[in-house]
């Protein structure tokens, strides 16, 4: 089909919100277009080299504008674009939501209106598809956490590694639970190359395709099935006429010349920053009876990297190690602060690659910090973070990017609470590795936005929610925001899951209702 034809739906954006909703459109044989910003990622024995980590790739771009407000440090913010968005660099980590996720206490929702109108019950059989579709590997029974599963991980995990079982027996010796991470990862699947176990995952594309990411595992098998993927395909303008979607303006990079494509449907999943900046450069918040709400509630975790220093190197393997969890914490700690109902999760995080780190840091420092990295293991600690008002993506007009997209300002402060749980959190990680031989602890504050949700949020209330119970924009009957941005909290495990989870449910409603 070309630039003239009228497709059924088109969906903007290739992450798990876009790949997993087509999936249940293109099953039901409607005729859908993706369009992607971002071109495919080569696989091959680059991607194990240390200018593979995204950030030093052209996938990770900051050729658009993008401000961030009350931040010191002046950090700057790039986008994932490329075909399967963050999923073809994230660590693999995929955990359902807890039960109480989506029952927040009061500590956490304050005075933001936040409410989920859909429950752990409603998305249950969504994650269990969802698992199947990325075929998980996992295991149960040993998070305390753990909520009601219809039907057993589809897959195996493998062995653990000597780091992963030194940090294992610690916790447990100290009477925590630690339990191994599920993962999008192949272990067993005979037709597709098996994991190696390297240390070049998050971060990284999977030189050998054995992480089961949305370019690898799903749009291919969408594409097959007659789904249309533009790539390096730039959405650029939403075309609204009375009260509906009827196109999107875009620019096509391979060509540079802007097409237009027109559809009965449209799915937005461009991601928790980008959808909320195309909807206020198009216009749209007007439309919308929550309008003044678009972009606000941003939430990305309160996080950091708890680093163990060891007399002996704890890694000596050279083996991917994030592999454990541990939630012990996850719903507060009643003996030392009785105040805060939610803290949050901690989990291993990969020991960065030597080469990775001497590429990071300027060459004489690189060199000298790079001898000490086999010494460190480390913990990720992420404390769920308040809905705040303020915390918002707005949209600067007098500042335009190469495509004319205005600039993309972000307002983001941690509030005390936020704070005070990731410090709890912190303090914990530090006990686990000290007891484990740590010499002493390095502290690495995170400070991206991997984990962004919220800016148009869901809920029940039409003046305090962007998007209905189905993630339909409410005014324009046939515009739907699926992606991270519908999350009216965001609790404290990672959010792909339940991104890909609630793509699916919102895809099938779709079905039933504009099929015909």
């Amino acid at each position: 089909m070309d630039s003239n034809s009228i497709y059924d739906v088109i969906i903007i954006g290739s992450g798990f919100g876009g790949a997993m909703s087509a999936w249940a459109l293109v099953q039901a044989g409607f005729r859908v277009l993706m369009v992607e910003r971002g071109d495919w990622v080569p696989r091959g024995e680059h991607n194990w080299g240390p200018r593979g980590s995204v950030y030093f790739t052209p996938y990770y771009s900051t050729e658009s504008i993008i401000k961030v407000k009350n931040d010191k440090k002046g950090i700057k913010v790039g986008m994932y674009y490329n075909v399967g968005g963050p999923s073809v660099f994230y660590g693999a980590v995929s955990l359902r939501f807890r039960e109480a996720d989506f029952t927040p206490p009061e500590e956490i929702i304050t005075s933001s209106g936040a409410c989920w109108p859909i429950s752990y019950e409603d998305l249950e059989p969504y994650y269990t598809q969802a698992e199947n579709l990325l075929n998980i590997a996992g295991e149960t029974g040993n998070d305390p956490t753990e909520p009601y599963r219809s039907t057993p991980y589809p897959q195996k995990l493998g062995s653990l590694s000597r780091t992963s079982q030194l940090i294992g027996e610690t916790a447990t010796k100290m009477g925590l639970h630690p339990f191994r991470l599920p993962l999008a990862i192949n272990y067993q699947n005979q037709e597709q190359t098996r994991c190696v176990e390297c240390t070049t995952c998050d971060t990284f594309a999977c030189a050998i395709g054995s992480k089961n990411d949305l370019a690898t595992r799903i749009i291919p098998r969408l594409m097959q099935k007659g789904m249309t993927l533009k790539d390096n395909t730039v959405a650029v303008r939403l075309i609204q006429t009375d009260k509906q979607i009827t196109a999107v303006e875009c620019i096509d990079k391979k060509k540079n010349k802007r097409v237009t494509f027109r559809a009965k449907l449209f799915i937005l999943s461009a991601g928790a920053l980008a959808s909320p900046h195309l909807i206020l450069s198009s216009g749209l918040e007007g439309a919308n009876p929550a309008g003044n709400l678009i972009g606000r509630y941003l939430m990305r975790h309160c996080s950091a990297i708890v680093y163990g220093f060891f007399p002996d190197a704890p890694a000596k393997e050279n083996r991917f190690h994030k592999q454990l969890g541990i939630h012990d914490f996850y719903f507060g700690l009643p003996l030392i602060n009785s105040s805060l109902k939610k803290l949050g999760s901690i989990q291993q995080v990969q020991t960065p690659p030597v080469n990775l780190v001497k590429e990071m840091l300027p060459p004489g420092i690189g060199s000298l910090v790079s001898k000490t990295v086999k010494f460190l293991t480390g913990l990720l600690v992420q404390a769920e973070d308040q809905p705040r008002y303020d915390n918002a993506i707005s949209v600067d007009f007098s500042q335009k990017d190469p495509y004319g997209f205005p600039a993309m300002i972000i307002s983001h402060q941690y509030s005390k609470r936020d704070l005070t749980a990731r410090n709890l959190l912190i303090k914990e990680a530090k006990k686990i590795l000290r007891k484990a031989g740590a010499l002493f602890c390095y502290v690495h504050h995170i400070n991206t936005f991997s984990h962004a949700v919220g800016t148009i949020r869901m809920g029940t209330d039409p003046h305090s929610s962007v998007l209905d119970e189905h993630c339909q924009f409410r005014g324009i009957h046939n515009l739907f925001i699926i992606d991270g941005s519908f999350m009216p909290t965001s609790a404290a495990v990672n959010p792909s899951l339940t991104i890909a989870a609630n793509a699916l449910r919102v895809g099938e409603y779709i079905t039933k209702q504009f099929k015909g």
